[in-house]
């Protein structure tokens, strides 16, 4: 697993503009598989079903292994794959860009369809929220109440994120940290509390930092 850039999932990112009468429309959601990608594509080509082009592109995958462009009519290789290496030369993956096409009735020829298509997808990432997927640890810490305190102002100077905390008889902090610091925060963690608490390791998960 390794750290990766994407877009936010909070929302879907657009942005149009126009070259020689031809209106172009940048549509970007952020996608984790195939499926929800072919279903954005499905989405935008409803949504613009008058369009002359619905022409996209998705790179999926920790490593962008997953990539697949479509030019849905126009010219072979002048808008998925222009599309394509305009998500690679951002880094990102997990998301799929739409570029929709409404002809004005002038050719741009293949050189200005695949500067186009580019610029769309540029200016649709250019509108997103990029955000930067680290990897975090799950660490659940239990300890003694009288210890609860102390080590929650531990906590919120280390800006150490707290995922939830489970009161029982004892209470459990269950806590998330980048692989690299669970070594150095347990040695702190023993120190502060003189080794008065219980850690077990979780699983590993994807967080935007």
């Amino acid at each position: 697993m390794i750290n990766y850039k994407t877009i936010s999932a909070e929302e879907i990112f657009t942005a149009e503009f126009e070259v020689k009468k031809s209106k172009f429309i940048a549509n970007l959601k952020n996608v984790e598989d195939e499926n929800s990608a072919r279903e954005f594509v499905q989405q935008i080509k409803k949504k613009y079903f008058d369009a002359t082009h619905n022409c996209s592109a998705w790179i999926l995958g920790e490593l962008g292994d997953k990539q697949k462009s479509n030019d849905d009519g126009e010219p072979g290789g002048t808008a998925g794959n222009p599309i394509l290496e305009t998500i690679k030369k951002n880094e990102l993956t997990n998301i799929c860009v739409v570029v929709t096409r409404y002809f004005g009735g002038i050719k741009l020829g293949a050189g200005g369809l695949i500067r186009a298509y580019s610029h769309g997808a540029s200016l649709g990432i250019s509108a997103a929220k990029i955000v930067q997927m680290k990897i975090f640890k799950k660490l659940a810490v239990t300890l003694e109440y009288n210890f609860l305190a102390t080590v929650e102002n531990f906590l919120r100077q280390k800006n150490i994120r707290v995922e939830k905390i489970d009161y029982a008889s004892d209470v459990t902090i269950n806590i998330l940290l980048e692989p690299a610091e669970v070594e150095n925060f347990l040695a702190e963690l023993t120190e502060l509390t003189a080794a008065n608490f219980i850690s077990e390791l979780g699983e590993e998960i994807f967080l935007a930092s």
